[in-house]
């Protein structure tokens, strides 16, 4: 069995991993840094499972932080591996197994490395809010479609790059609405769908939908419309 270690996989920013890592102990609180992923959940978690049908189905969670998606995805049903390089998320994401009984196995693992462990063997991949926060998303991709069973599901949602969505998740999210701490996001990992689209034709993926994810400063409402132009969401058949 390969050892679970980051050391085993250079595709990790060191600095990334360690901000995470301080912030893990806020994870599950509703109004703290990570209040944008709690009502994010609920719109991702319905589109995934409109388009995968979790119930029943063998998920992997990349980069699952503290467990957020994974335990509602265990919720619906399915049976939920989460991994991650971080230590203290996915102790957080342990330990509050403990707290709700939800059944989900986490592992600390690169998700290259479980690529050569479990080829073709998840129905349904998520990686959200990763992308853009690891040195080769390409590689992430490429490992996602090797998991992936033959006319599996993967989904992956990250930031465009382009002028409105620096003004909006960068400017807006961190330094005007503070709805994220100052230093989230380096602009210069952003992805155009484009770009994300040319990695999973590369990896053998095949586009199915794609979906923008909007927030709403007035009534502080985010929603899944067509506006693409800064979050979205993309979804893949292997």
């Amino acid at each position: 069995m390969i050892k679970e270690t980051e050391e085993k996989s250079v595709n990790v920013d060191p600095l990334e991993l360690e901000k995470f890592n301080q912030l893990a102990h806020r994870w599950w609180d509703p109004n703290s840094e990570f209040k944008p992923l709690h009502e994010i959940n609920p719109l991702r978690l319905d589109y995934i499972d409109r388009f995968a049908g979790l119930s029943g189905k063998t998920v992997l969670d990349v980069g699952c932080g503290g467990g957020i998606l994974s335990e509602s995805m265990a919720e619906r049903g399915a049976h939920v591996t989460g991994i991650d390089l971080g230590d203290k998320p996915l102790k957080v994401a342990k330990l509050h197994l403990l707290e709700t009984g939800k059944k989900v196995s986490y592992r600390k693992m690169a998700v290259e490395d479980l690529a050569r462990e479990q080829p073709h063997h998840y129905d349904v991949i998520t990686c959200m809010e990763m992308l853009e926060h690891v040195p080769s998303p390409a590689s992430i991709v490429r490992s996602c479609a090797e998991l992936a069973k033959p006319g599996g599901w993967i989904f992956f949602s990250t930031i465009n790059r382009n002028p409105k969505s620096y003004l909006f998740a960068v400017i807006g999210a961190e330094y005007v609405l503070n709805l994220l701490p100052r230093g989230t996001h380096d602009y210069a990992k952003f992805i155009k769908p484009s770009e994300l689209a040319r990695m999973a034709r590369d990896a053998g993926l095949n586009v199915e939908d794609i979906i923008g994810m909007t927030y709403n400063p007035i009534t502080k409402v985010y929603a899944l419309e067509a506006d693409s132009d800064v979050n979205y969401i993309m979804a893949y058949r292997a």
